[in-house]
């Protein structure tokens, strides 16, 4: 029976002229057999096919074609909104090509209040939905009714969503939906490739599933073309602290001989500053050039997304929020601004060209300064070798687990021994203990031993063995809260006139004055006021503003780029320049070679040197900004032991400075082992504030758990005060509730998280294992001269001086590179 209506999906491929990969039939098969599994294939292969066409599939066999009942039989989860308005499209068209009367129902954070009414009255037979919009349904009365009829669920690019609290979310999602169903219902992921696809589908089956699931691997391979964009001259390049725009004369002509282009850049304001220079440099692109960040109004959003499928736009400026499987299809060319600091970002954002199968993606690299240029090689390589990151996935988040459960109670309730089984058959959870379990049970109740004495805080009610929420303000509150995306509050942008524009932080807002001008979503707006949590604001002819800055813009290059960076670095010491890039950076390379050395992968280099600034220490591990920066503040401590000095700290991906006014001691340092392992967490909290860290990091912990309220819709809670009530809770849980789970857990977030610990600890190993270099050079090298950048741009100078100072230190490198 299977094979009849595998038949029914080949027809279907014959009509539209298409031929099925074997793939896609093998995905068919293992689900109409009732197995469950984790998918990889690559962007723009038929992954959605793959999946998408066995759901209709086995209603087809188990059902007639009009059969159609109000019932949920697939949810299908995804991490973005502008996914799934594409996804939606593509599963409702292929229900319509084969008469089969399904409605697919789209729910995300835009779903009008109109349609998610109109979906509980009369469920649709498929849900694209998103983490966070799946929890909020998990929060109704009537939920486990709704979604007793679920056949599968399918997550979409899983690879997105493991390594962060939505996939923590969505682990806990499926595992209620298990036991909601009479049949076993089917879990299936998408996922690009990652260095850990084993674990990656463990985690999203969870304990009870994986052994028994299958694995499906693409035999499609992507051609993946990536071209960087070279200077004309490296000597007149800019050696750091650019955005790129140095080159517009060289992408505006990429731009215009394709058809489509997206133009990705690492972040918002990045976005917002190309999108204009573009315009500048090529102004009859004007009407055909547009925009799209995650912070810009859905109904805008929508129309560049609209306009792209549709062949209208030339090109579009973006940042992530354009990073998935969006089949955009008139896409040819994608431009990628700077180093993506990742190979499997960097591949995901090519394949967003040449979006079908057996059409080749091509991908231009564009250095924002020349050290640049080395990454632009190595991503080539990495990407032709095959080669990604892993996804390491989280552990133990006491936070949304905390979240979860009221989740639960707010819905009707629920016996904690039933929940606490579901729980631990999540990978996330698999390791918890009776203690955190009870520990989070009296948290919820009473808000633990700090907080009983606050009714706000006891929010659950255990009656007779049902933990339920029965106040209906706390219960209003919660679902307001649901979410694990935290970041600084955001107030909306909206013309004095009518209209919205979209979103910008509060600590932004918060430096302006009344006539200021900035630039958001390709215009020059003039602030007005702050009315009711919105910033009023009216257009600006002005041809200057400042430009928002949002959090969350930091990346830091992964492990495996910084691999094979060291590894082109190798090549080139040994004079192997093959790579068009490392032939472009010759001379500079050379520079480096004549003044100090290019440290191969055995060699640790540390250049010593004395400026007008100061006295100079540049190390160079080339283990991303994260490490760099906890190593920076280790060797500071542990020199401070040797000497009374004071140190300033810069860093950037490939190494980290320490500058003080007096001499510094490095060779006695050295000889006493200054990258010793002994007594390494007791240094590291000694050189780190720690604890102001945790401070700052348990906001969010706090936000996400519950104890920290950001407000209703409109009147959102401001920055400052979110933080002092955190701030409150985290000093009393600090000093009377030393055992406080959340304060453990955001400890930990900072060292795993944010200081990358286990990066760290091999950081050092590898740095133990290796030669240590010092050179003492007459001037900064072309190495150090990027970290240089930082400590500029961190003295309290206006950027003229600014730009006096780079131009002044540029030259005199310039001037070299000539005499060389």
């Amino acid at each position: 029976m299977s094979e009849d209506v595998v038949q029914i999906a080949q027809a279907w491929f014959k009509q539209k002229k298409w031929k099925p990969f074997p793939f896609q039939v093998k995905t068919w098969e293992a689900y109409l057999d009732g197995k469950s599994g984790l998918l990889n294939a690559p962007t723009g292969s038929g992954k959605t096919y793959a999946l998408w066409i066995p759901c209709v599939l086995e209603f087809l066999r188990d059902n007639q074609p009009h059969e159609v009942k109000p019932e949920v039989r697939v949810l299908w989860i995804t991490p973005l909104r502008a996914l799934a308005k594409d996804i939606q499209s593509a599963m409702q068209n292929f229900c319509d090509d084969l008469d089969v009367r399904w409605n697919v129902g789209l729910r995300t954070g835009d779903t009008t209040t109109t349609e998610r009414q109109k979906q509980k009255k009369s469920a649709p037979q498929a849900l694209v939905i998103t983490p966070e919009s799946l929890h909020v349904l998990l929060s109704q009365s009537d939920y486990p009714n709704y979604l007793k009829n679920i056949k599968s669920i399918i997550v979409d690019e899983w690879h997105e969503l493991i390594g962060t609290k939505r996939g923590v979310a969505t682990e806990l999602a499926i595992s209620r939906i298990k036991k909601l169903t009479e049949n076993k219902v089917k879990i299936w992921g998408i996922s690009a490739t990652i260095g850990n696809l084993p674990q990656a589908k463990r985690v999203l089956l969870g304990e009870d599933y994986y052994k028994q699931a299958v694995s499906i691997h693409s035999e499609v391979e992507k051609d993946i073309s990536v071209e960087s964009v070279l200077p004309e001259d490296i000597v007149d390049f800019p050696w750091a602290g650019h955005l790129g725009t140095k080159l517009l004369d060289k992408v505006v002509p990429i731009i215009k001989k394709s058809e489509t282009t997206l133009l990705f850049t690492n972040t918002r304001s990045q976005t917002e500053l190309w999108y204009q220079a573009v315009l500048k440099e090529a102004p009859d692109l004007a009407g055909v050039i547009a925009m799209h960040h995650g912070s810009m109004d859905q109904n805008i959003r929508g129309w560049v997304e609209d306009a792209l499928h549709e062949g209208k736009l030339k090109c579009v400026v973006c940042t992530s929020s354009l990073d998935l499987g969006v089949d955009f299809r008139p896409v040819d060319t994608v431009i990628q601004i700077g180093g993506p600091k990742g190979v499997s970002r960097f591949q995901q954002r090519a394949g967003r060209s040449g979006h079908r199968p057996g059409e080749k993606s091509k991908i231009y690299f564009v250095p924002t300064h020349t050290l640049e240029l080395i990454e632009g090689a190595a991503l080539r390589d990495a990407v032709a070798a095959g080669k990604f990151e892993q996804r390491k996935p989280l552990e133990k988040c006491l936070d949304v687990l905390i979240q979860y459960l009221v989740t639960l109670a707010v819905s009707g309730g629920f016996r904690p021994l039933e929940i606490l089984e579901e729980i631990k058959a999540t990978y996330c959870y698999r390791l918890l203990t009776a203690t955190d379990w009870n520990w989070a049970l009296e948290f919820i109740t009473t808000g633990g031993s700090t907080l009983g004495e606050y009714d706000e805080f006891a929010k659950v009610y255990n009656e007779d063995g049902i933990y339920k929420i029965i106040n209906n303000r706390a219960a209003q509150r919660h679902k307001l809260s649901i979410g694990t995306i935290v970041g600084d509050p955001a107030l909306s942008v909206k013309f004095m006139s009518g209209g919205h524009l979209g979103t910008v932080e509060e600590s932004f807002v918060s430096k302006l004055n009344p006539g200021d001008t900035f630039w958001f979503a390709g215009q020059n707006l003039q602030f007005v006021m702050i009315k009711d949590m919105t910033v009023m604001v009216k257009k600006s002819k002005r041809k200057s503003g400042l430009t928002p800055q949002w959090g969350g813009g930091r990346l830091p290059l992964s492990s495996l780029l910084a691999d094979q960076i060291r590894k082109k670095l190798e090549l080139a010491k040994n004079g192997v320049f093959e790579a068009v890039e490392l032939q472009a950076i010759k001379p500079i390379l050379d520079l480096q070679s004549k003044w100090s050395i290019i440290p191969d992968t055995n060699t640790l280099l540390i250049e010593k040197v004395e400026t007008e600034m100061g006295n100079h220490l540049f190390f160079y591990p080339f283990q991303g900004m994260f490490v760099h920066e906890v190593l920076a503040s280790l060797i500071a401590y542990r020199m401070s032991k040797l000497q009374k000095i004071t140190f300033s700290i810069s860093m950037n991906d490939y190494g980290f400075e320490l500058l003080s006014d007096q001499e510094i001691a490095i060779e006695e340092a050295l000889e006493l082992d200054l990258f010793s392992e002994e007594n390494l967490m007791e240094d590291i909290n000694e050189s780190i504030n720690k604890t102001e860290m945790a401070q700052r990091k348990f906001r969010d912990v706090a936000t996400i758990a519950g104890l920290v309220f950001q407000g209703y819709p409109g009147k959102n809670i401001n920055a400052k005060h979110l933080q002092a009530n955190s701030g409150i809770l985290f000093r009393v849980f600090q000093t009377y509730d030393e055992q406080n789970l959340l304060i453990k857990q955001s400890m930990d977030e900072v060292m795993t998280l944010q200081l990358e610990q286990s990066r760290l600890m091999e950081a050092l190993r590898q740095i133990n294992s290796q030669k240590i270099v010092l050179k003492e050079t007459l001037k900064p090298t072309p190495f150090a001269f990027p970290i240089l950048v930082s400590v500029l741009r961190r003295e309290n100078l206006s950027s003229e001086q600014i730009t006096d100072r780079l131009i002044k230190m540029q030259l005199q490198l310039e001037q070299s590179l000539n005499e060389t």
